[in-house]
């Protein structure tokens, strides 16, 4: 009898089938596509560390003619590879998106050995041959076989270069061929780059006077595979200080990947699962409610059947097989798109870590959506076959409303008070309709609209203003390296007081950098001396900035490092105890981020550094409202001195790439609004048409009927504004205070002012517009043919 009826169905009722396994196909593509990709972002890390043999430590003396060799022979060398800057131009290339040279036997090989994702990686013993990383043809038209040409500097000339960037090249001219596309943790983008164009250790092999670690003008670095990893870290450091007899900066890149790798890809894979959470909560509601409408329906035609013998349970198992089958049809068009949308996955940072970017299945999450969708399907559709069941035997009445009692104990007119009860109270029976699922709809949707405008708010203010980061200077110049200045040393201190002197500069701070060991962390410590009256500002985020010299502040990632808060000591460099008198973000510079490194006074630096510097920099505050290229043009004109804007920290691209999810989580809330809001009041008015049919009798009018579907509306609107603002500004600023705390970012609670100023008119006008339809009905309902059918 099930078979039979099942066919009887399928030819009466297969377009609402149809519709139904889309509905499923939706709801259960988004939800594994989701939850892949999370998948997929999550391991990119250790499957591109798998490939690529990735580096251990960056060793950064930053001169030429660094004695390499001894640095090879430590026992706990496993590979290494030098870079640095040199002086050459590629004619088809900005120079932002070429690469510094490397060189070594170990280059691409036996370390940072990348991924190929077309072509090859270069000859080593070729000059002529170039590789890209992924986003570089798509921001420069050139790929795997179009030529480059490299134009190379003498000696004498690159020198001049160096100061001047408009020396033209007159070395070797090299025609190059880009031969593959690669991709490694060193060897790789950070989010919203152009790309690399990356050179071939051959090409230092082949022109070592001009580009070769030894060479006067080319200023070498390595990076270094260790034996033994991260472990093996500190007593490398300990050595190369022994052999070199000096302490040299070092990046522990095992750290610097495990945060911008896996602790932001990490974030990122979160997200996913959040909004793949938030996706299957909404398809709880658009795909639960034609199911439960379709089972209840079911029983109802099939009562008859009851007569002649069918049982309870063969009722229910009838009612829930439609959209059983639907559901099994969905899921499945909803894995192959699945499958088919994988390639715009990850996302983000593991997009530019991905080693085997393009379509990938992922095995365990279609499996699992093939199985828990019709699972779920039929045990939604069997409970809702068996309450229409159960409701066919008893007619006892539900909970009554408080708040409708209130209206009605009021006096309200007859519309206001029968509109209450229909939003509030779901009714009897066969008349019964979904109100819970209505006003959860309806808050749900008001709090994701807010909480996505809330936190998109917070990335805006924080991609808008870069003292979020910690960069208060607007201008940057500059003054030498290597206790070397580029300009006679008697004359930076006049050029800093005429900086200081422009009226449109606020603030000029002489920033000496050096490198001190603090508790096994190698750290970039700032010198804070102030030029002029005023003071640079430095956004802190616990105590104070240093005042004397035995005092110092640290910035979050060392403070962290070194496990030091304030009020403890630390000895930097071995030259005695300081105390840490606040948590402060530092200015991005050549061997730190904002979150590493340190600032001392004056007085303090020189204590530590008696043998110069490491860079020697210049920081410029202006004043609100001034151009920043401006100002530097005005003052490369009365002071010769070249002042540039500084790069944006690589987190402000990060923050921007989740910016997306919460605006497309906040759609799919306000369609679950908009669906579980729409389709009460179109079943109120159908299921309680006896109701309203009863009072259009006994005298309510047209204008009437159609007040009781606007207050319905209207009170669900209120229901959800009530509940859905507070809980949205508040998941909002809680999603944006963990955002900002794990990056970091100085946290400012973000106000979604017009949002908040919209929402309200917003939500009524919505709910208002959905109610036309249904008041209509309502309103031209034939009275006498319902009261007859009834």
């Amino acid at each position: 009898m099930t078979a039979a009826w099942l066919r009887l169905e399928l030819r009466r009722r297969w377009r609402s089938l149809l519709v139904l396994a889309l509905l499923v196909a939706l709801a259960a593509g988004t939800v594994m596509t989701a939850v892949a990709g999370a998948r997929r972002g999550e391991t990119a890390v250790d499957r591109l560390a798998e490939r690529t043999l990735p580096a251990d430590v960056a060793v950064l003396p930053n001169e030429p003619g660094f004695d390499w060799d001894v640095v090879r022979d430590l026992p706990q060398v496993a590979a290494l590879s030098t870079f640095g800057g040199a002086a050459y131009v590629v004619d088809e290339v900005p120079a932002e998106a070429v690469s510094g040279v490397i060189s070594g036997e170990d280059a691409m090989r036996a370390v940072e050995r990348p991924v190929v994702l077309a072509g090859r990686i270069p000859d080593p013993r070729r000059a002529d041959e170039v590789v890209i990383t992924p986003s570089f043809e798509e921001s420069f038209g050139l790929g795997v076989g179009d030529a480059v040409t490299i134009r190379l500097f003498q000696q004498e000339s690159a020198a001049a270069f160096r100061d001047d960037p408009a020396v033209p090249p007159d070395g070797p001219v090299v025609e190059a061929r880009i031969v593959g596309v690669i991709q490694s943790f060193w060897y790789g983008e950070t989010l919203g780059s152009p790309g690399q164009l990356i050179l071939s250790p051959g090409l230092t092999a082949r022109y070592p006077d001009e580009l070769g670690p030894e060479s006067m003008t080319a200023m070498h670095n390595a990076i270094v595979r260790l034996n033994g990893g991260e472990a093996a870290i500190p007593a490398f450091l300990a050595e190369v200080e022994r052999v070199t007899g000096r302490s040299i900066d070092t990046f522990d890149l095992v750290e610097m990947f495990r945060h911008h790798g896996r602790e932001v890809t990490g974030f990122e894979a979160d997200a996913l699962l959040v909004f793949a959470l938030a996706a299957a909560a909404a398809a709880v509601f658009l795909v639960g409610q034609p199911v439960a409408r379709y089972a209840a329906a079911m029983v109802a035609d099939l009562q008859a059947l009851r007569a002649v013998g069918m049982l309870p349970r063969q009722v229910v198992r009838a009612a829930a097989l439609g959209p059983v089958l639907a559901a099994i049809a969905g899921a499945a068009v909803g894995a192959g798109g699945s499958v088919a949308a994988s390639r715009w996955f990850p996302i983000g940072l593991a997009a530019t870590l991905e080693p085997s970017p393009g379509v990938d299945a992922d095995g365990p999450v279609l499996v699992a959506g093939l199985v828990a969708v019709p699972v779920l399907v039929a045990a939604a559709a069997a409970a809702s076959a068996g309450l229409a069941l159960r409701a066919t035997r008893d007619g006892a009445h539900r909970g009554r409303s408080v708040v409708a009692a209130a209206v009605a104990a009021g006096g309200l007119p007859v519309p206001v008070v029968v509109g209450t009860r229909f939003a509030l109270e779901p009714g009897r029976g066969r008349q019964a309709v979904p109100v819970r699922p209505a006003l959860l709809g309806a808050v749900t949707g008001v709090l994701g609209v807010l909480a996505a405008f809330t936190f998109s708010s917070g990335v805006d203010d924080a991609a808008g203003d870069l003292r979020r980061f910690g960069q208060t200077h607007q201008l940057g110049a500059w003054f030498g390296e290597n206790g070397r200045h580029l300009l006679p040393e008697e004359e930076v201190p006049a050029l800093m007081a005429a900086v200081a002197a422009d009226p449109d500069v606020e603030a000029v701070n002489d920033s000496r950098i050096g490198s001190a060991d603090i508790d096994g962390v190698s750290t970039a410590v700032y010198s804070y001396a102030p030029v002029g009256d005023t003071a640079l500002d430095v956004v802190v985020l616990e105590g104070r900035m240093p005042a004397r010299p035995d005092e110092i502040a640290l910035a979050p990632a060392t403070a962290e490092g070194t496990g030091a808060a304030v009020g403890d000591e630390v000895d930097p460099a071995g030259t005695g105890a300081v105390t840490v008198t606040g948590i402060a973000f530092v200015p991005d510079g050549a061997h730190n981020d904002y979150t590493t490194g340190a600032w001392v006074t004056r007085d303090g630096y020189e204590a530590l550094f008696a043998d110069g510097f490491k860079f020697h920099e210049v920081h410029v505050a202006l004043r609100p409202g001034a151009d920043p290229a401006a100002v530097a043009a005005r003052l490369a004109e009365t002071t010769g001195l070249g002042l540039e804007q500084p790069e944006p920290p690589t987190p402000v691209a990060e923050i921007r790439q989740i910016r997306t999810l919460p605006v497309v989580l906040a759609a799919f809330l306000a369609v679950l609004a908009l669906g579980a809001v729409g389709h009460a009041l179109a079943t109120a008015v159908r299921r309680r048409r006896h109701e309203l049919a009863v009072l259009r009798a006994v005298g309510l009018t047209r204008p009437q009927a159609r007040g009781v579907v606007v207050t319905q509306a209207s009170v669900l609107a209120l229901a959800g504004l009530l509940v859905g603002i507070p809980l949205g500004v508040a998941l909002g600023r809680v999603v944006w205070r963990y955002v900002a705390e794990t990056t970091p970012i100085f946290y400012v609670p973000p106000v979604a002012a017009t949002a908040l100023l919209l929402v309200v008119p917003a939500a009524l006008l919505a709910a208002n517009l959905l109610a036309a339809w249904p008041s209509q009905r309502a309103a031209s309902m034939r009275v006498g043919h319902v009261l007859r059918a009834e």
